[in-house]
């Protein structure tokens, strides 16, 4: 999928924030027939590149591409998953990478709470995550809630700038 059908097909925010704190109230649905790739796939992506996934992952192992986990990157300390149709949420510090001119002089930071407990801390994103729509720049980027042929619902979000 390119990254403009990507982002057409979600929901992005037309601020565009460098450090923030992001709330997200997330619902996956129900569906045990499906591939559990395909259990209510979507993701939240902070600056437009960096995602945390959203994947009903309820009795699952817990993987980079599952509920709370940052694809290509890193799974979560624990599967915090709720059963599906119930609110979830994701707590997320996000701390932009910094630059000089065109070069990275540090990477970007996040720290992940799902459902309350953190399962990243700290973590270093030495670049963007698989499929992300925008590559990294130094420039501020927007929030991009991803939509899948899935019905995953959103409710309650906030986005506080640093």
């Amino acid at each position: 999928m390119t990254a403009e059908r990507l982002m057409k097909e979600g929901a992005t925010t037309v601020r565009k924030f460098q450090d923030a704190t992001l709330h997200v109230e997330f619902r996956v649905p129900f569906d045990p027939q499906a591939d559990p790739n395909y259990r209510g796939n979507s993701g939240v992506y902070v600056h437009g590149n960096y995602e945390v996934n959203i994947l009903d992952s309820m009795g699952l192992v817990g993987s980079a591409n599952e509920n709370g986990g940052i694809p290509g990157v890193r799974s979560p300390d624990l599967n915090m998953a709720f059963p599906p149709l119930s609110w979830q949420t994701f707590d997320i510090e996000f701390r932009a990478a910094r630059w000089n001119g065109e070069t990275k002089t540090e990477n970007a930071r996040m720290s992940v709470y799902f459902n309350g407990v953190l399962v990243h801390e700290d973590l270093e994103l030495d670049g963007a995550t698989t499929h992300n729509p925008l590559p990294e720049t130094s420039e501020a980027g927007p929030i991009f809630f991803q939509s899948n042929p899935f019905p995953v619902r959103f409710r309650y979000l906030w986005v506080l700038e640093k």
